[in-house]
């Protein structure tokens, strides 16, 4: 078994030889920003019923509503900030080391922090979106109405009511966005599961494609998940702390290699 150093140096050679390394991320990776996990004891489906708020249909029915969970979510995503995790990813693909984040969150940390490819499976709070003329408007437009004491459901301009541009329960995933990520893994020869068991579909597919082309899994979460027994490596601990670290190492190999 490898120590936490050896697991370190062993996967920064693995990315350093890697022609394609793509990356993974879940809730794990902005836990450290101040964003719950949704499922975590404080998450938000401890305070609102998924089929009571998080559904399309309970939105078409209902959004003034379901409005109470969105109001809730974007407080909480506008009041985080990139954590190192997120900085860390970011100069990885400055590097030219990660090629694409794929991500399950729907904070928009992985852009604020600097990276630009980034796919995103679940959409993101920073736009909202009319179901009807698929007209689209930025979040911060509406900002100073979100914390009015009496509030309205911010409308479209065809008088649609407006929702974030995040995929709820019922919807699908945008096309655009799983194939590109399908074809990111397929083509890639590492992926880092970053913050995430990748145990649901589609996420779960992106490990399964790059191991199946003969590709390395690294899992980088705080501790053993459902996905653990399936990785070639693996790198336990904060990420906030250990991506850092992993980018230090990969600069270091990569400056003694060139000296």
């Amino acid at each position: 078994m490898l120590d936490a150093e050896q697991a370190m140096q062993q996967v920064a050679h693995l990315l350093l030889q890697s022609q394609s390394a793509i990356a993974l991320t879940g809730a794990g990776i902005s836990v450290p920003s101040g964003i719950p996990d949704f499922r975590s004891p404080g998450g938000l489906w401890s305070r609102y019923d998924i089929m009571e708020y998080a559904t399309l249909d309970a939105f078409l029915s209902k959004p003034h509503r379901v409005w109470n969970l969105f109001r809730d979510l974007m407080d909480t995503v506008g009041n985080a900030h990139p954590n190192p995790a997120h900085e860390a990813l970011a100069e990885a693909e400055r590097l030219g080391i990660v090629k694409n984040v794929i991500t399950q969150n729907i904070d928009g940390l992985h852009q604020r922090a600097g990276s630009i490819a980034v796919a995103e499976f679940h959409g993101s709070c920073g736009q909202l979106s009319c179901l009807r003329c698929r007209s689209r408007f930025p979040s911060s437009q509406f900002q100073e109405d979100l914390h009015k004491e009496v509030f309205r459901v911010p409308s479209c301009d065809c008088g649609f009511p407006l929702k974030p541009d995040i995929v709820l329960f019922g919807e699908s995933i945008p096309q655009q966005v799983l194939t590109s990520s399908l074809e990111a893994a397929e083509q890639a020869d590492v992926i880092l599961v970053i913050g995430t068991s990748a145990t649901v579909a589609p996420a779960s597919m992106l490990p399964a494609l790059v191991r199946q082309r003969g590709g390395s899994v690294v899992e980088m979460n705080l501790e053993e998940t459902e996905l653990s027994w399936r990785v070639q490596h693996q790198i336990l601990g904060d990420v906030a702390h250990t991506l850092p670290e992993l980018v230090r190492c990969l600069k270091q190999l990569r400056g003694s290699s060139t000296a």
